[in-house]
């Protein structure tokens, strides 16, 4: 077995909660694609990131299904352990800093997978949702085909003081046809619900133009803040678990 690290991203205030990531510290252990995209799908993590140069930071971001060119929570961990000022992405290099707790990376919106951003009119709503089946939407009110059904559902909680509380059902159609999920919206198959999505809250903080803390999922919380030319810095609390 390949060793990796686990790590725990956007974790609550008491440390618990998050996303789990799985980072593969030496990339060149498992250098082709499909090998890589193998391991991801054999450990099951929503994201698992291949770590191709550590001093600059090039990295590679895969789930179960896919190869992503850029997400959320798989930036913000490997940021922090790594300790990093930036990383490569294909996307695009994505800059990092460390500020106590906080783990900070900052990107582009348009990097992010598109997805719907449907707000309710209260957090007790939001709380309420029940889990659309696998490529059924129209529970939520929406579309089948909108956005192929990823959905981030949110709510104010303190409009004045940008509190958000949301949750995040990221299933989807693949190109094979197959309904599947993840945490970055792309095809994992499995997870219903996404605990912590640091895309979608970029998107949100985008839209909105103003500084978030989000409360997503059963206790994650995820800090934004939009930047000049369009940039939005999205911070969080990680752990390493193993």
């Amino acid at each position: 077995m390949t060793d990796y690290d686990v790590l725990r991203v956007f974790c609550g205030p008491s440390g618990g909660y998050g996303n789990e990531l799985g980072v593969v510290r030496d990339g060149s252990l498992l250098p082709g694609r499909d090998e890589r995209q193998a391991f991801a799908a054999k450990l099951g993590f929503s994201e698992t990131v291949f770590v191709d140069d550590p001093e600059r930071g090039v990295i590679d971001i895969y789930t179960p299904t896919l190869r992503l060119p850029f997400a959320g929570h798989p930036c913000v961990g490997t940021a922090w352990l790594l300790d990093l000022p930036e990383l490569v992405t294909p996307a695009g290099v994505v800059g990092a800093r460390q500020d106590g707790e906080f783990s900070w990376i900052e990107a582009r919106p348009e990097w992010a997978p598109p997805r719907t951003l449907r707000q309710y009119a209260t957090a007790a709503e939001v709380d309420a949702l029940v889990v659309p089946s696998p490529g059924e939407r129209s529970e939520m009110g929406v579309p089948p085909d909108e956005v192929r059904g990823r959905v981030y559902a949110w709510a104010w909680e303190d409009e004045s003081a940008g509190r958000i509380s949301a949750r995040a059902f990221p299933g989807r159609i693949d190109e094979r046809g197959v309904s599947r999920s993840s945490g970055a919206g792309a095809c994992t198959g499995g997870i219903e619900e996404d605990e912590a999505t640091g895309a979608a809250a970029l998107l949100l903080t985008a839209r909105l133009g103003r500084a978030l803390n989000i409360r997503q999922g059963a206790g994650s919380q995820i800090l934004t803040a939009p930047q000049p030319e369009g940039w939005v810095e999205v911070g969080g609390r990680v752990f390493l678990e193993r």
